[in-house]
């Protein structure tokens, strides 16, 4: 009885529109974060990944130091940001890990020390670090499904060359590919789902939005093609049943996503093991 009550008040809950638009929205990030991970991973961006979401937190203070609506600036920004760390990384001898440590150590300190001239943010600092899905708006579901139309064709569009660049770098140079283009795009959607997953996810675990479902996706298909395939569906499927995990329980929004990725990579890893 217990449960068919509780069942019922998830189903009153979904039929609520700012529900619906979190459902919604998750799904389409998930989408996305899945689909570009399995690239991210096994071109050693995961660390990039991370570094992009926490200083998104100094676009999001310098919105909000000059009057804008920290939405706007965030994606400019983050776009922004990672050409430039890119352009680094590929003309300083620097080792990779210690120059994102560098770049995303300091950006995030030079973001508290901006929000502390803010004064009350009204959105509150833990929605930022934290996410909150709820907060949702249907111009975000709009956004979210151009990019996601955008990132399935690029991918699409361009699979075997992606598949050579990340597997085999000296041979689609030698085969006249232009791998500077295709890194710079890809490093530009990377940023863009990366920015509009913050919102829902928040700055501290949007990383794991990309990196988890993609890992335990590597862990149970068989090719290339299967491993995008899967590692975008389980980014879907992990906002649902986050979402599902945090209306059940009242909880956070953006850690529980993230909790069901865990599970779910912890499931693939045992999977693994015996099949």
């Amino acid at each position: 009885m217990a449960i068919q009550t509780e069942l019922l008040r998830l189903v009153e809950l979904f039929q609520f529109p700012f529900m619906q638009r979190a459902v919604i929205g998750g799904v389409l990030t998930g989408l996305m974060g899945g689909m570009l991970g399995s690239f991210t991973i096994l071109r050693q961006l995961s660390f990039f990944s991370d570094a992009l979401g926490h200083s998104a937190l100094l676009g999001i203070s310098i919105g909000l130091l000059l009057g804008l609506n920290p939405s706007v600036v965030l994606l400019p920004f983050a776009v922004f940001f990672a050409l430039g760390v890119t352009y680094l990384l590929e003309r300083t001898q620097l080792w990779t890990d210690a120059l994102l440590n560098i770049i995303y150590s300091s950006s995030l300190a030079i973001a508290i020390i901006a929000l502390s001239f803010v004064g009350q943010y009204k959105g509150g600092i833990n929605n930022l670090l934290f996410g909150d899905i709820l907060a949702v708006q249907a111009l975000d579901l709009g956004f979210s499904g151009v990019l996601l139309i955008i990132c399935t064709l690029f991918i699409g569009l361009t699979l075997r060359t992606q598949m050579l660049l990340t597997l085999n770098e000296p041979l689609a140079i030698a085969r006249g590919v232009s791998v500077s283009l295709h890194r710079t795009t890809f490093i530009v959607l990377l940023s863009l789902v990366v920015g509009v997953s913050i919102k829902a996810i928040g700055v501290l675990l949007v990383s794991a939005f990309v990196v988890i479902p993609a890992c335990a996706a590597r862990l149970l298909s068989r090719n290339f093609s299967s491993y995008v395939l899967i590692s975008s569906g389980l980014g879907g499927l992990s906002a649902v049943l986050g979402m599902v995990l945090s209306a059940s329980l009242n909880l956070p929004s953006g850690p529980s996503i993230v909790t069901t990725q865990l599970m779910i990579f912890l499931a693939a890893l045992g999977w693994s093991r015996f099949y």
